[in-house]
């Protein structure tokens, strides 16, 4: 029994070593202070992220095989996967908000794989495919000047005087849903005083009214904080134009 007591013992302290050895190798990689789009006003004051930056490492070729493994390609995970085993910071990834997740995606890619990101945009003037080049590290944050709360919830009034606190959805949300119901439920926290879902749900379903719900998610929408993917590009003439660009799924390829 004692002999069976050793080698497990044995096995646990070499498991035990080897899981070290893996933290500081991984610890020994290069990483960047990465500002977060949404400046943390998002998160709860007692949050890690709430202080508007998150550390992540430089990408190695080992964590190239999460973007070529098949089950989290069927998933639609890959990225999700990426960030997490990027991310140095300690946080728990289901409470990163979806608007900085997106932020994070491209910083990954810059980190990387550099910031040259060719794309294909129309020359306005003769209406051309145009092969051309964004510098990632020049995109632009949208303006945010909501000021939350210790809970990283924000306050909005709609006409009648009725008052609500509501969040950005986290990572963890089910952002999939087609459903307004169900993006209300999710981002709505308060109604004036309460706080219970079922008092929530049911105002919803009965009480706000159609035209209050889309004031509330314009209100919501045209404040998202998120990073503009508006660029100037040089035409073919010399020129130059403004115009958006299309971050597809190839962010990670060449």
């Amino acid at each position: 029994m004692s002999a069976m007591t050793d080698r497990i013992s044995n096995k646990d302290l070499v498991n035990l070593a080897k899981q070290q050895y893996e933290q500081n190798k991984r610890n020994s990689i290069p990483s960047e202070v990465i500002r977060l789009v949404s400046r943390g006003m998002v998160y709860p004051k007692d949050h890690p992220l709430r202080n508007g930056t998150i550390e992540m490492r430089y990408m190695t070729a080992y964590d190239e095989d999460i973007l070529t493994n098949p089950s989290y390609m069927r998933e639609g995970i890959v990225l999700d996967k990426l960030l997490q085993a990027l991310i140095i910071t300690p946080v728990d990834y289901s409470t990163i908000a979806r608007v900085d997740k997106n932020g994070l995606i491209i910083s990954a890619r810059v980190l990387s794989y550099g910031k040259d990101y060719p794309v294909i945009v129309t020359d306005p003037k003769t209406n051309n495919k145009i092969n051309r080049v964004v510098d990632l590290t020049k995109l632009e944050h949208t303006e945010f000047n909501l000021v939350s709360d210790d809970n990283g919830e924000f306050d909005y009034k709609l006409d009648n005087g009725t008052e609500l606190k509501f969040k950005f959805l986290q990572n963890s949300d089910d952002n999939n849903s087609i459903k307004i119901s169900s993006f209300l439920e999710q981002t709505i926290c308060q109604i004036n005083d309460k706080r219970d879902k079922e008092f929530i749900a049911n105002f919803i379903r009965y009480e706000f009214f159609a035209k209050d719900s889309k004031k509330f998610r314009d209100y919501i929408n045209t404040n998202t904080p998120s990073i503009t993917t508006e660029y100037t590009f040089e035409g073919e003439d010399g020129s130059t134009f403004t115009a958006g660009f299309p971050i597809g799924g190839d962010l990670f390829w060449f």
